[in-house]
């Protein structure tokens, strides 16, 4: 428990160094990184290095989760959450660019962070991490076809909860998004590591073993990103980067007519027609 002490107070001083640091830049950084790193180490090491069950573990990805969600305000550490804001006309092209690009020196500067902190060693867990980091496998366990259907699937179900609620209120949005990616995180860790992040995954796992880089791209690249499209042609009925059509939903008039005052207009019409017919005189021979 010392152990995971450690590991708590050191992921509140990253959320605080990143939240000062993201007042000054603007929502360009994310403490997503250490927040899921920490996270796949609980869920590797975790139930044997340190003797917490299944229970304990996801409670407390929970808690990171939605710590990481409520001090988010904007900023976000996954390239498929910017480039759907990019196909939503909601950022342009350099403000998009300039978000992959930080994201990914962030994720890689979050890794090198963590890994720097785990070689001091200061609790089990990290001793352990160290023992096997350096002999790390690829995290995908299946065929790479299923691997890419599990985390589009996953990255399917995460973007279409966030579409729904990016207009909520953070007080419901936050822990409705931190159960979504817990629960996917359960539902697929022993399976490709429930990832659905391309910039996490390249930091993480791909100098792993196991796979070519072809695999990973496959997987963790273009799996969320189909997923991430899916989700958002389902919701919107269409990309509005690339059409304005609406594939899925009709368009619904601007203007809507009560269905009673349409009735009443309609009556008088025929009473009137009915009127006319009856004054109209019998055409003579």
């Amino acid at each position: 428990m010392a152990g995971l002490n450690v590991s708590i107070a050191f992921f509140l001083l990253v959320v605080s160094t990143c939240e000062m640091l993201r007042r000054l830049s603007k929502r360009l950084l994310s403490p997503g990184a250490y927040c899921c790193l920490a996270g796949e180490m609980l869920l590797e090491i975790g139930p044997w290095g340190g003797g917490f069950g299944p229970d304990v573990v996801f409670t407390l990805l929970f808690l990171l989760f939605m710590v990481h969600a409520t001090s988010l305000d904007g900023a976000s550490a996954n390239p498929t959450v910017s480039l759907q804001e990019f196909l939503l006309l909601e950022s342009g092209p350099k403000a998009t660019a300039a978000k992959l690009l930080a994201q990914g020196v962030g994720v890689g500067t979050g890794w090198a962070i963590t890994k720097l902190y785990w070689s001091w060693e200061l609790t089990q867990l990290h001793l352990i991490q160290n023992l096997i980091a350096s002999e790390c496998s690829s995290s995908i366990r299946t065929s790479l076809y299923h691997g890419a259907f599990v985390e589009g699937a996953c990255s399917f179900l995460f973007h279409l909860v966030l579409l729904r609620l990016r207009r909520s209120r953070a007080a419901y949005r936050a822990p409705a998004l931190a159960a979504t990616v817990t629960f996917l995180t359960y539902a697929a860790v022993m399976t490709t590591g429930a990832f659905f992040n391309p910039a996490l995954a390249v930091a993480t796992t791909f100098a792993c073993a196991g796979s070519s880089l072809q695999d990973y791209v496959q997987v963790y690249w273009l799996g969320p990103l189909a997923g991430m499209l899916a989700a958002l042609l389902l919701h919107q009925g269409n990309i509005p980067r690339l059409f304005q059509r609406n594939l899925l939903y009709g368009q619904k008039s601007k203007y809507k007519i009560p269905k009673a005052r349409l009735a009443h207009t309609e009556g008088g019409e025929e009473r009137r027609k009915g009127k006319g017919e009856k004054s109209d005189p019998a055409p003579r021979a």
